[in-house]
């Protein structure tokens, strides 16, 4: 059987690059799998400080944004992290699994540490193994990643491995990544070189999912580019980050690719691409906006959804977890 699994952390400000480089994703799968899992990981936010009742409305807020995408409810488990403990309990053996050599090879953690590593937490070193902890828990076999991922999924299958060495049993499955085409990876759109972010100090830089019709044709309009022609072959995009990302945007809203999107803008000057691409983003996400603000206003109901998605998701974990606790040597009531 083929489950998937996949996971977002609630640290506000949901864009652009979070809407299409995973959750529209999700509502593809969800009719690809009749098995999906998506999950608000709030215990990956805070390896880094959240503002308690920040992480409380964020975590509603992607809550809402997955079912205003169109991920329904009724066919698959949405719910927060933190609800499931086998998530927890799980990455404490993941923990005594892994090996300190391979953390010390995730590059993630180095760009998110910084120089004074020293002071980061222990939970933003080790939380690669909580992720295949995530994952594992469900027995998943498929996993949506972005290419700033695949390392991590790497890990995740060298634990399962070692786990299945150590205790002599095939118990995990090799999980395979989902790696998804055009505008997995959005840019800033004040600097194609670097990725859409909401740490940016520049609200231009990206579109928020929370903007207004006039706040994403203006940042549109003020978006990044170069003096020349859209060119009429991906090729030609090459050293034109901007350019890239503009067009590679268009194409993930349309639903199409690079080439189709040249060979109808090829030659013309970004002053008539950009209020098309504008009015693309309007039309595609406006839907998606109002329902996301009709549900973040109807808490009760959000809450309700993540809750039985919990109780659905603890039903699958508990048995896994009790045999990997058999496995291990734990005694058990």
């Amino acid at each position: 059987m083929k489950r998937i699994f996949s996971g977002v952390q609630p640290t506000g400000n949901l864009h652009l690059g979070n809407y299409l480089g995973a959750i529209r994703n999700w509502v593809h799968l969800q009719d690809e799998f009749e098995d999906c899992l998506f999950c608000v990981v709030d215990l990956h936010a805070i390896t880094v400080w959240q503002e308690p009742k920040d992480l409380v409305a964020n975590t509603r807020e992607v809550a809402a944004a997955m079912i205003a995408a169109g991920i329904d409810p009724k066919r698959n488990v949405i719910f927060n992290q933190s609800q499931v403990s086998a998530h927890a309990e799980l990455a404490w053996i993941f923990n005594c699994v892994a090996r300190l050599g391979w953390l010390d090879r995730m590059t993630q953690f180095k760009e998110k540490a910084g120089k004074d590593k020293e002071r980061a937490s222990v939970g933003l070193y080790a939380y690669p193994n909580l992720m295949a902890a995530d994952i594992l828990a469900y027995k998943a076999t498929h996993v949506p990643v972005g290419e700033d991922q695949k390392q991590h999924l790497e890990l995740v299958r060298d634990i399962a491995q070692k786990f299945n060495h150590d205790y002599g049993q095939e118990f995990f499955p090799q999980v395979e990544p989902l790696i998804f085409g055009t505008a997995t990876r959005v840019m800033s759109l004040k600097d194609g070189s670097s990725k859409m972010s909401k740490s940016d100090s520049s609200d231009n830089s990206r579109i928020n999912m929370t903007d207004d019709i006039d706040g994403i044709a203006r940042k549109i309009k003020k978006a990044k580019t170069d003096p020349e022609p859209l060119p009429s072959e991906a090729q030609g995009l090459d050293g034109r980050p901007e350019a890239a990302n503009l067009v590679g945007i268009y194409a993930a809203l349309a639903d199409t690719d690079v080439e189709a999107v040249l060979g109808e803008f090829g030659g013309q000057g970004f002053g008539a691409f950009k209020p098309a691409l504008a009015d693309l983003a309007v039309s595609k996400l406006s839907p998606v906006q109002d329902e996301m603000r009709r549900l973040m206003d109807d808490v009760a109901h959000v809450d309700n959804v993540l809750h039985a998605g919990a109780e659905r998701a603890n039903d699958l974990a508990a048995s896994i977890l009790e045999e990997v606790q058999d496995l291990v040597g734990f005694l058990r009531p």
